[in-house]
């Protein structure tokens, strides 16, 4: 296993997630009686609104993107025998 197999793994697992996170984030607010469709983006939808949703997606993307960022690398270490290299070199 090489830096082309964490490649795919470590990013294939973190967009997975980030777009599980998403959805979660989209239910969540769906559920609390917001707008089923929010763009922070939109000057007309308010800044209180804009910003919880903004936050509230930044903290579940990443956390989620941690999370099985952290999973495939026992992963593929448990695989491979060792950890991913770019983490070995320290700047994964």
């Amino acid at each position: 296993m090489g830096t082309f197999v964490w490649r795919i793994i470590g990013t294939g697992s973190a967009l997975l997630a980030g777009v599980a996170a998403n959805k979660v984030v989209e239910a969540v607010w769906k559920k609390a009686g917001r707008d089923a469709v929010i763009d922070p983006r939109d000057p007309r939808t308010p800044w209180r609104d804009a910003v919880a949703f903004a936050a509230l997606t930044g903290l579940a993307v990443g956390a989620a993107r941690v999370v099985v960022t952290r999973k495939a690398a026992e992963y593929y270490e448990k695989s491979a025998g060792h950890l991913p290299p770019p983490m070995q070199e320290g700047d994964a």
